[in-house]
This record gives C-alpha cells, structure tokens and sequence, in this order.
C-alpha cells in the first residue's frame, strides 16, 4: 500500500502542493484508509459518502477539517488514479458564513510579547505579528529576509508560491539585532535545535500558547490571530488597505476587506502599532 501514497506524494509535488498541504492530504487519506482497512484506490462511493457521514454525526469534526477532508479525496480520484466519477455522486457541503477572526488589542499583544523570557522566543512572536506572516512563513525565514537598510521582511514562496515584502518595524529590529549578537543563526533566521535546520511550526505554536497562558490572555486565539491583528491595527493606523493587502500576500482585496469589519472606529492611538512605547 505504500506505493499508493508514493503515488500521491509524487502529483502533490508536481502540481505545486505546499509542504503543509501535502501532509494534510495524506493523512485524511490515510485516515479514511484505516477506517475501512483497504487502499483508498479500492473505496467505493458510497463508502466515501458513508465516512463524510460518520466525521459529520459521530465524529461532529469542525466544517475546515470536513472541507479538507473533501478535498483530499477529491484530488486523489481525480488526479492520483484518474476517477472522476466518485467524488461527482457526492456534493460538497454548504459552510456557513465565514466567522470574524479573533484579534488582540494593541495592549494584549504588548503583554503577549513582554511575558515571553526567552529572547528567541519573544524574536518570534514579535516578527509574526510585526510582519502580518503566517506561522509557516516565520518558521522559514532566512538570516538574509531581514533587511535592515529598507526595513523590509522578505517572504520567500508564501501562500500561493509567491514572494513578497512587508514591514520591518523598529521595535522588531532591535530586539532581533539582540537575537542576532546572542545566537548568531546562520542560514535560517530561527532554527530548530538542530541548528541547519527550520524551527517546526509546532514548536512556534507551542511558544504562543505559553506566552498566552503566562500572559493571562483568555481570549480563543491562535498563532494566526497575530496576524489577524497586524492587519486590523494597520487598517485603525490609517493605512491603505491596498497596502495592508500587499503586506499580507493577498490575492484579491475581497479577502483584506474582512479587516474593515474589525476596526475599531474609536480609536486615540495614532503611534505606530508595530513600535512598543515603554517596551
């Protein structure tokens, strides 16, 4: 059975499937496989629609993972072993309207950031947030994607496999010129223990959750939210949405405009969002 997933290893890569999404679809294909101990390749259609029936009623999975779920299938099908007609009998079902991302106040997130010790640890959270990026693209960072001269953050082959810049605030360079001097990091900006290779997004996520713990911070939040709020207090600061668009890598405006819904219309702080006064 493992030539099956050498199989769909291979189309993931060829069609140009992030790292992350290829995990992803091999293991809700696994999943479903070790559900009816059999190849995916021998899954009837009815038993594909009797699994999303079961991760629906018995399992109550969240709508992102049935979605992902879906999808997995549907790309091996089609792609991997050229079926089309078993996931055509089985329609996609209706999410609902996408929810408000949670963010922080500028006050939370300065207390996020003050209640971390670790100085590689505060580097990371503060860069995050500082730059909008996703947790993926944090972990990827290179010694060489900060530059300093133009205050810019350089994003390496984000979402979508695109490049991209956004903001280096002065508050985020000071304490990553003090990273800097304390760890001397070589290749990647933060790596793991294993110092030639990445710091794992799960041991970031890891980070977070600490920090939020220590900071008291009761809020449903996760490591995404920071970027949710790099947006949000961008848009309150006064900046063009067409900017804070082209900051986080966005396709289309229509996904930046959700940011609109979350301003805070009262708003007396007018300083810089990014720099921390009394940090």
């Amino acid at each position: 059975m493992n030539n099956i997933y050498e199989q769909i290893k291979r189309e993931l890569v060829i069609t140009g499937k992030s790292e992350n999404t290829q995990n992803v679809y091999i293991r809700y294909i696994k999943q479903i496989s070790d559900y009816y101990h059999k190849s995916p390749s021998d899954l009837t259609s009815e038993e594909v629609k009797n699994y999303i029936y079961y991760l629906i009623k018995e399992k109550d999975v969240s709508d992102t993972y049935l979605s992902q779920t879906y999808y997995a299938l549907k790309f091996f099908f089609e792609k991997v072993i050229n079926n089309n007609l078993i996931m055509k009998s089985i329609p996609r079902r209706k999410l609902p309207r996408r929810r408000l991302p949670q963010v922080f106040a500028r006050s939370e997130v300065k207390d996020l950031i003050n209640s971390v010790s670790n100085l590689k640890h505060k580097c990371i959270l503060l860069t995050i947030y500082s730059g909008g990026l996703r947790v993926s693209e944090a972990s990827k960072l290179l010694v060489t994607d900060i530059d300093s001269k133009r205050m810019l953050i350089r994003i390496n082959q984000g979402k979508g496999k695109k490049d991209r810049y956004t903001i280096l605030s002065n508050a985020n360079l000071k304490y990553l010129r003090a990273y800097y001097k304390a760890y001397r990091p070589e290749t990647w900006l933060f790596h793991g223990f294993i110092k030639q290779k990445p710091i794992g997004i799960r041991t970031i996520q890891q980070v977070f959750y600490n920090a939020i713990h220590k900071a008291g911070i009761r809020k449903n939040v996760t490591v995404h939210s920071l970027r949710h709020s790099f947006a949000t207090h961008l848009i309150e600061s006064g900046v063009d949405i067409h900017h804070v668009q082209k900051f986080l890598g966005h396709s289309s405006i229509k996904t930046t405009t959700i940011y609109l819904h979350l301003k805070h219309n009262k708003h007396n702080d007018f300083y810089n969002s990014l720099d921390f006064p009394e940090m």
